[in-house]
């Protein structure tokens, strides 16, 4: 090719991709043009959709256009997270994911879309730490103290949780891993069921969300010893953490977060990202949120990849350590 074709080529090359930058850009200043869906894979009522309604609300606030909010429930997550990885990648589809993003890969057999590569991170949205609680039967007042009477009568104590992979389940197996106690798993089917058992006796220790449990704990129907964030809760401020109370390097968070298709435009989850931030740093909404026993988490969306990536390893070397098989889907 001479110099002049060469040149030409270049100059081609070049308007093409400078074209396609100011596609990009515009499509980014006119987005949302239309109606956004946002999916969240679990049915309504819980933190997870109560946080996307009040995403929801803010972005209809923010854009002037209808964002739905879309419960797709089933399959621990999984049947709302494979409508999203399927969508068209144009940020109007988005998905409001919860910790079982993460531990799902290693909980099944296999999976309908690939946790890594099906998704853009866009936001992180909040973090529930869990709390640990005990029937007030039992002699303890802290960690360290339960951990010591757990080791007098090994095989003799057992917990409740939400159900086998839930989160409240994967905290016990990593407090269980990290403080060398053996505890009989009784799992319910939610936890509320569980947490009801608790209160009245019926078991003895629970991971539980911190929100759900203050009534109990405000009556003395249950005793709160920790909770299970690197810091203390915010509605909660006298509990200490769990690497407070000696169990090192624990940390076993719910949260939430946005995602969107892969492909998505990077313009496009930059703008609903800076809306994330902006929506998260009102008064109103941090309210909101707080009093879901939440700690308000903004991110961008390459500290959210990160956390994913980090999370997924980390869970499976819990899981795995644990023995817990894989379950058939």
């Amino acid at each position: 090719m001479n110099t002049v074709a060469r040149t030409f080529a270049l100059g081609l090359a070049g308007a093409a991709v400078a074209g396609d930058i100011a596609i990009r850009v515009a499509f980014a200043q006119n987005y949302p043009s239309r109606t956004v869906r946002l999916v969240v894979p679990v049915s309504a009522g819980g933190a997870t959709d109560v946080f996307a309604r009040s995403l929801a609300q803010g972005f209809v606030e923010a854009w002037s256009q209808q964002v739905i909010v879309d419960n797709r429930p089933g399959a621990g997550g999984m049947i709302g997270s494979e409508l999203v990885a399927r969508a068209v990648p144009d940020g109007y589809t988005l998905l409001m994911a919860y910790t079982a993003h993460v531990t799902n890969p290693s909980l099944w057999t296999r999976l309908p879309y690939d946790t890594l590569n099906d998704f853009a991170p866009v936001a992180m949205v909040a973090t529930v730490p869990n709390v640990l609680i005990v029937h007030p039967s039992l002699p303890v007042r802290s960690v360290r103290e339960l951990v010591a009477f757990a080791k007098r009568r090994p095989h003799e104590l057992d917990y409740a949780s939400s159900g086998i992979g839930t989160a409240a389940h994967l905290a016990a197996v990593l407090f269980m891993q990290r403080s060398g106690l053996f505890l009989t798993h009784i799992p319910y089917k939610g936890g509320m069921p569980a947490l009801y058992e608790l209160a009245g006796g019926q078991v003895s220790i629970m991971f539980g969300s911190i929100a759900t449990a203050q009534m109990h704990i405000r009556s003395g129907r249950v005793r709160a010893l920790a909770v299970t964030g690197a810091r203390r809760a915010t509605v909660a401020p006298q509990l200490p953490t769990m690497q407070e109370s000696g169990i090192s390097g624990y940390e076993a968070l719910s949260w939430f977060a946005l995602f969107a298709p892969v492909q998505t435009p990077g313009t496009v989850i930059n703008r609903v990202n800076s809306e994330v931030v902006a929506m998260l740093a009102r008064a109103d909404i941090r309210r909101r949120l707080i009093g879901q026993g939440a700690e308000v988490s903004p991110s961008t969306p390459g500290e959210l990849g990160d956390r994913v990536r980090a999370e997924i390893v980390k869970w499976a070397d819990v899981i795995r350590a644990a023995g817990i098989e894989p379950m058939r889907n």
